[in-house]
């Protein structure tokens, strides 16, 4: 079954504007990523395989320019030099880092889709159903992947 891409645009928008939107927790990002979604998806439609439901596919698209768009944010946060911590929230923000630091390359080797899983839900905040769907999966597999992705980090950092 071939979708036009207005088509496409009008029966998914909803759902990848709310799934950005649950990322983001603003609503004006999330109109932006949504909106580049489509426009990325209606260049590269051409290398669409159906391997996945377009739903995916496109949620797939937007996870990564959030991810992209998060990273570009950041950049720019840290390259100004607007606020300075105090010297008593130093101590206690290097530890943070270093604890965060030992999470991020623990997940860096946490295999996929592990990985994946465990990021969709706590960096980008989204249900076991929303990240079941991502997969083409059920609830229950991502609510157990996850719980494994848990265990595997814990087994680590021990």
């Amino acid at each position: 079954m071939k979708l036009e891409f207005d088509e496409i645009y009008k029966r998914f928008f909803k759902d990848v504007y709310l799934f950005v939107l649950s990322m983001s927790k603003d609503p004006h990002t999330a109109e932006e990523i949504t909106q580049d979604t489509f426009f990325k998806a209606l260049k590269e439609i051409k290398h669409f395989q159906g391997n996945c439901s377009v739903k995916s596919w496109l949620c797939q698209i937007a996870k990564n320019l959030y991810i992209s768009y998060t990273r570009k944010k950041k950049a720019v946060h840290t390259d100004s030099l607007e606020q300075f911590p105090d010297d008593s929230d130093i101590e206690s923000m290097c530890i943070r880092k270093d604890e965060a630091l030992s999470i991020y390359k623990i997940l860096h080797c946490l295999e996929e889709p592990y990985k994946e899983v465990f990021i969709l839900r706590v960096l980008g905040d989204l249900s076991f159903r929303e990240i079941g769907e991502i997969f083409g999966k059920q609830e229950t597999w991502a609510r157990v992947t996850y719980h494994r992705a848990r265990l595997k980090i814990k087994e680590v950092m021990i």
